[in-house]
């Protein structure tokens, strides 16, 4: 995989291009226009920038009354921030309200690294899945991110977009296509399938490389949008494969992991099931990449993960059943 930019200058790069054809286009950030990579289009286009300081609760409150003026308006702040201290904006000025603000929560998840607890922002997808009424992408690399913000930009519903800091590997080849609500499978297995969103999606591809040295056949899917989300991806997922792991950065309760595990559930699947994020404690102290290791999301942990759950009780008596029923579908005899 070639390594591409960090989301966050293709997100600003995408969004200088759209606002320069249209004026309409505002972005309010509340001092975060460094950290955004906003410096050209602050440059380019200062009438339309509201910089509000470190405000973010009034920041989601001119935002959303910019939109209602019919103004497309991305709201730009760090997502621990965003999503915490301006919860009761977003749940009533934006979404009860039903006003189309783009909330873009930059250096999301763990992105903070040494800053700590107080800076991570592992609780966002949570929050926001349990507020009604607005949309949540968390793009993986440099093409969904693009795809993401050309698609947001006249979106008729409230959406989140999460953004990391770090250059992220290139996923796609030329002929990808992106549509939000529908997951991308990236690499198809029958052993075990990794479900994963985000920076971790990189993490799950070359994971899938290692298990396939040991003769392990494991796929990928990039669930790019956590809502509306693909039921369908992951009900074909647990038809296809004995095991299923989800993978975020993000905790595991209330993120990704906790929608696919009730979403299987309530589905009648049966199937060898982990989560695999940030457990229900306060992060430990280190860089993003320390953090990924002491939690297990790396390639090396996630295989390691994929090895032992392909291990437990059942998996070879599923494995021969699931043999057995497909050699049936095509008239074998075994």
């Amino acid at each position: 995989m070639n390594l591409g930019k960090p989301n966050l200058d293709v997100f600003a790069q995408t969004l200088l291009e759209l606002a320069q054809k249209d004026p309409a286009i505002m972005v309010v950030t509340g001092d975060s226009r460094g950290s955004a990579r906003l410096g050209n289009f602050c440059s380019n286009l200062p009438e339309q920038v509201v910089e509000v300081g470190i405000a973010e609760q009034n920041l989601v409150g001119i935002s959303a009354g910019l939109a209602m003026y019919g103004k497309k308006v991305f709201a730009v702040s760090p997502a621990c921030f965003l999503t915490a201290r301006s919860l009761e904006q977003i749940k009533n000025d934006v979404a009860y309200s039903d006003h189309p603000v783009k909330l873009i929560g930059i250096s999301a998840g763990v992105s903070y690294g040494a800053l700590g607890s107080t800076h991570h922002s592992v609780h966002d997808l949570a929050v926001l899945q349990a507020i009604p009424n607005i949309d949540i992408v968390v793009p993986a690399d440099n093409f969904e991110t693009r795809q993401a913000i050309l698609a947001s930009v006249n979106h008729d519903r409230p959406i989140y977009i999460r953004f990391g800091k770090r250059p992220v590997p290139d996923l796609y080849g030329p002929e990808a296509v992106f549509e939000i609500g529908v997951a991308n499978h990236l690499q198809a297995g029958t052993d075990v399938t990794f479900i994963s969103t985000g920076e971790t999606v990189a993490r799950a591809v070359v994971a899938c490389d290692l298990l396939r040295e040991d003769g392990i056949s494991a796929g990928v899917i990039s669930v790019h949008t956590i809502r509306p989300f693909d039921l369908q991806a992951l009900l074909q997922a647990a038809q296809s494969s004995l095991a299923i792991i989800t993978v975020e950065e993000h905790s595991t309760h209330g993120g990704l992991g906790s929608l696919c595990a009730a979403s299987l559930l309530e589905a009648g699947c049966r199937i060898h099931f982990r989560r695999v994020g940030i457990p229900d404690e306060n992060t430990v102290t280190g860089s993003q990449e320390d953090i990924y290791k002491h939690y297990g999301i790396t390639a090396e942990g996630l295989s390691k993960t994929a090895r032992e759950l392909l291990q437990k009780p059942g998996t070879s008596n599923l494995t021969g059943v699931r043999r057995q029923t497909q050699a049936a579908s095509q008239g074998i005899g075994l």
